[in-house]
């Protein structure tokens, strides 16, 4: 049994632009940095003092540095990478901004975007991730139990949360903010989502950091981010 807490990457210039990233490595902007910095004192009001803490990161450049920040906040050892972690390839789609998406592809529910990587594969590639990380820490940290921190990309902690959640979660049209966290219990196979997803979790951030928390949007807002996307196939 693991207890993983995902988080999402701080801002970057493109997610501000609507644009989406997806594979593309697009650094942090000072934004970015500024929520990763908030994030870790958030989680340092919750760590247990008396565990050790690992954190872990994808490698694509908006993660790690996010991971980074996290690990120096925090006075721990610097963070171990996991390309598995890292965001969904969008194909074509990467760059673009929400006009162009729908004016090209349509809605995201219908949308079919070549080259783009199945959601299959990166539930299948995430969910493997996550195994990899709960076996290396448990190698190199029994028998305490660690406190292990993962910073990842919206649609992929958008799959694991469905996953956990039998689809249920995250609600429609919810953004996941950047610098946002998730607990996740790992059991053999079985992931148990221990943290509220919607509105009123992303209210109880933005209190916690009102400069560099990001609002709940609107559908139409919200659609401009990829991690936003809602699949009737998704399970």
């Amino acid at each position: 049994m693991t207890l993983l807490t995902l988080v999402r990457h701080g801002e970057t210039d493109w997610n501000r632009a609507r644009r989406i990233q997806g594979s593309t490595d697009i650094p942090l902007n000072d934004t970015g940095r500024a929520q990763a910095r908030a994030t870790a004192e958030r989680l340092r009001t919750r760590l247990d003092p008396a565990a050790p803490v690992v954190v872990v990161s994808s490698d694509l450049s908006r993660a790690r540095e996010t991971a980074e920040i996290i690990a120096a906040t925090l006075g721990v050892a610097a963070p171990r990478v996991y390309p598995q972690l890292r965001e969904r390839a969008y194909g074509e789609a990467e760059g673009v901004d929400s006009a162009e998406f729908l004016e090209r592809w349509g809605d995201w529910h219908s949308a079919e975007i070549p080259s783009a990587e199945p959601w299959p594969e990166v539930r299948a590639r995430a969910l493997a991730a996550l195994r990899q990380i709960a076996d290396d820490v448990r190698r190199t940290t029994a028998p305490a139990s660690a406190s292990v921190i993962a910073v990842a990309h919206g649609a992929l902690i958008r799959e694991l949360i469905r996953h956990a959640t039998g689809g249920e979660l995250p609600p429609v049209g919810f953004r996941l903010p950047n610098g946002s966290t998730y607990d996740i219990l790992l059991e053999r196979d079985r992931l148990r989502l221990l943290s509220d997803v919607g509105p009123d979790a992303a209210a109880d951030t933005a209190a916690d950091d009102d400069e560099t928390a990001t609002e709940t949007e609107t559908e139409a807002e919200a659609a401009a981010d990829p991690a936003t996307e809602t699949r009737a196939t998704a399970r």
